[in-house]
């Protein structure tokens, strides 16, 4: 126990907003939340790719007004990762930040994995492929498109990064922490190093200077008003360290696209390059996957049948296991776990009786996450325990969706309510830093639902592999994958 009611803090700067809680350093409750969106800069305005890092101060002073910050003690900082803000050897920014989401650099990703010899050259370097999202990748389009910019970086920090060094009113030294820092594409999970000869590769030459890794549990220091500021982390990160996630357990977040990944003891080295092999919060690590298809699938669905989401999990529900053999693959956008980026989906199973409304809703649903159970199977095959699944956004809260995921996964399922679980983690790891203690204090989730798949009623195991041979028959070079 640090003491009694010591409060601390957790920021978390999204693409969009800041939010903000305010907890009980010792259960984790929260005691007052605030949010606000980042103010439009003219790099915004122009490219909703870039921002002014200033423009995330303003909405962080605007989320923290009516007191929300009285009393804290310590403060931990979550933010978008693989973003890049380039500073010239005075500390001065170069040009507006690119953030992760920023598409430009695709071609200079592609180039980069070529110019090490490819997708496994790149993961046994730093546990992961880089793509368009990764900072190493931006450099590379930096070099290209913006020369005398790229020549004028001298160092690079990532959102939180650059956060925390507002915080503390801009110190000497520059901090980072494992989990942000695995995903810049510069920095390996498998040795704990920077690798300058990447660096070099993408941005033509060496940084002056790398911010310092931090471990989980270090202050990055205290403000000048004397509040300890926690190492800080990007947001899945800090989302697993809200959600009290430990070796076994896996999110699964159901956006547009599926991201999904789980606490493991050691980085994990896949030379496809399918699992990426990120660093958590907790010194462990985090392997992750994605798919492409996840809750547009359930969206385009709804369109076609002339309902909003909760029509069509109504409708859904209505249906039996199997959706009387009707097979939907959703690789609607091609996918990338299984590698099929070509790839349509496919309906099949088309009967006079099956061909009903309530039928083509259930398949829809069960085909979403039989898509997201072979994800979760191609992580256990690299020896990624996966044990229970906690089940991420507003697609997953539906009852279609939560009565039948346990179904598919085969595990229990947790639904967690609607929260701000990066911010949450990122109060987490400030009480941590602030009780110096070897293990982060136990906070529980609130509210949390725990769903157990039924072991008299397998229909599950029956509907996966119903799944299973259609998608072996229409796409036989994936057969041989889990």
């Amino acid at each position: 126990m640090i003491s009694t009611m010591a409060i601390v803090a957790g920021i978390d700067s999204s693409t969009l907003r800041t939010r903000i809680v305010a907890c009980d350093a010792d259960t984790g409750a929260v005691l007052r939340s605030g949010k606000a969106a980042h103010p439009a800069s003219e790099a915004s305005q122009a490219r909703t790719t870039e921002a002014d890092p200033q423009s995330w101060l303003h909405s962080l002073g605007e989320a923290a007004t009516g007191g929300l910050l009285e009393g804290v003690r310590a403060i931990g900082v979550s933010a978008q990762q693989h973003s890049l803000i380039g500073l010239d050897a005075g500390g001065v920014l170069v040009r507006p930040a690119l953030l992760w989401t920023d598409p430009r650099s695709s071609g200079a990703a592609a180039a980069l994995v070529d110019a090490l010899g490819g997708p496994a050259a790149w993961t046994e370097a730093i546990g992961a492929v880089p793509a368009a999202t990764y900072t190493i990748a931006k450099m590379r389009w930096l070099a290209e498109f913006e020369p005398a910019n790229a020549r004028r970086i001298a160092e690079v920090l990532l959102p939180h990064d650059w956060l925390v060094w507002q915080l503390l009113g801009h110190p000497q030294r520059r901090t980072t922490d494992r989990g942000d820092a695995s995903g810049t594409g510069y920095w390996s999970p498998i040795t704990g190093e920077y690798r300058q000869d990447l660096i070099k590769l993408a941005l033509g030459h060496e940084l002056l200077r790398l911010p310092d890794v931090l471990g989980p549990s270090e202050p990055a220091g205290h403000t000048p008003e004397g509040l300890l500021i926690s190492a800080g982390t990007g947001d899945n990160m800090a989302a697993a360290l809200g959600l009290g996630l430990g070796p076994g357990d896996a999110v699964v977040s159901l956006g547009s696209s599926g991201t999904i990944f789980a606490v493991h003891d050691q980085p994990v080295v896949d030379p496809s390059g399918t699992v990426s092999s990120f660093a958590d919060a907790t010194g462990h690590h985090l392997p992750m996957v994605g798919t492409l298809n996840a809750a547009q699938v359930l969206r385009a669905t709804a369109n076609l049948l002339g309902r909003d989401l909760e029509g069509l999990s109504a409708l859904a529900l209505q249906s039996s296991p199997g959706a009387y053999g009707m097979v939907l693959l959703p690789y609607l956008d091609g996918e990338r776990t299984p590698r099929l980026p070509h790839a349509a989906g496919t309906l099949t199973g088309l009967r006079t009786e099956s061909m009903t409304a309530e039928h083509l809703a259930r398949a829809a649903v069960e085909g979403m996450l039989c898509n997201i159970a072979d994800a979760l199977d191609t992580m256990r095959a690299k020896g990624v325990a996966v044990r229970r699944v906690v089940l991420l956004g507003a697609v997953g809260r539906l009852a279609a969706v939560s009565e039948i995921a346990p179904l598919i996964f085969g595990i229990p399922v947790v639904i967690p309510p609607p929260g701000d679980h990066a911010a949450r983690g990122a109060a987490r790891q400030a009480a941590w830093a602030l009780a110096g203690t070897p293990e982060p204090p136990q906070w529980e989730l609130p509210e949390a639902l725990t769903l157990e798949p039924d072991p008299d009623q397998p229909f599950g195991q029956a509907v996966r592999q119903q799944y299973a041979v259609v998608r072996d028959q229409i796409h036989p070079e994936v057969a041989d994958r889990p």
